[in-house]
């Protein structure tokens, strides 16, 4: 028990070291270059929420990875990453190929949130001032990430070890950068990167932009399993869902599925009694 907690205390403290310097710059570009204003003290909370969620997260893999140590669960294929035949450009293509691999799971995983676990990301979907730092999750999903994506990857060897902590680095950079209400965005490269305009659809309270854009790295799955909506260039939806505001306690943020399903309740008990009217 004690590994396993030094394990996820060691893990906590580096993600924060990481999360931390992502938030900063992607912040730092919000408030250069704002297309929505929010209030600063508004992600404050935010900042709550995600170091709770990030010691969750950290104690939630340390245990996947003790279990899969024990019964020793070893890597049903290895994908040739590494990209030798690519020579010095190995490593640009090896985090990118490993990047793909990725996104194909947190695809699939994303469109089964929708589908069965909706009222737990409803949490993520709630939020009206989105920014890099209100981005954040129910404090369940890190269970859901390592069921859906970390045990079907973690059958799949890579040979891009030797430039995971940078791939890993510029992917939390885009993971938050999707979310921030920046003028700033890919340009062009967004026919293929996922940007903040691209994600900002995904987010959308039009009805027209729901399901759509699952993808967090790449446009391709949605491209490829017909989920893509590319934004016109002035096209800037609000976000939020009309059943419940964005959590404003820890109250708010652990109960939320809990007030949604009282309040989609609620809506369906309105529109039964004025049928009957």
């Amino acid at each position: 028990m004690i590994p396993l907690l030094e394990q996820a205390r060691t893990a906590f403290v580096a993600s924060l070291h990481v999360w931390g310097v992502s938030f900063a710059i992607v912040t730092a570009i919000e408030l250069l270059a704002p297309r929505s204003r929010y209030p600063v003290d508004g992600r404050l909370h935010g900042l709550l929420f995600w170091t709770i969620w990030l010691a969750i997260s950290a104690l939630t893999y340390a245990l996947f990875r003790g279990i899969w140590a024990t019964i020793g669960v070893a890597p049903l294929i290895v994908l040739p990453t590494g990209a030798r035949w690519a020579g010095p450009l190995a490593v640009v293509v090896a985090p990118i190929l490993g990047a793909l691999v990725y996104d194909f799971f947190f695809y699939w995983c994303h469109r089964a949130q929708h589908r069965w676990l909706w009222r737990y990301h409803a949490v993520h979907h709630s939020i009206r001032e989105m920014s890099a730092v209100n981005a954040w999750h129910h404090p369940v999903e890190p269970l859901l990430q390592v069921l859906l994506i970390a045990i079907p990857t973690s059958l799949i060897a890579s040979e891009a070890a030797p430039v995971v902590p940078v791939a890993l680095m510029l992917m939390q950079l885009q993971s938050q950068f999707i979310h921030s209400p920046t003028r700033w965005h890919f340009g062009p490269a967004a026919a293929v990167l996922v940007d903040n305009r691209f994600h900002r659809i995904h987010h959308s309270v039009e009805e027209r932009h729901f399901d759509r854009n699952f993808g967090a790295f790449t446009t391709l799955w949605d491209r490829l399993f017909g989920t893509v909506w590319m934004p016109a260039r002035d096209e800037w939806p609000d976000t939020g869902i009309a059943e419940v505001d964005q959590p404003r306690t820890l109250r708010d943020w652990v109960m939320l599925p809990a007030d949604y399903d009282r309040a989609v309740g609620r809506n369906v008990e309105r529109t039964v009694a004025a049928q009957r009217i």
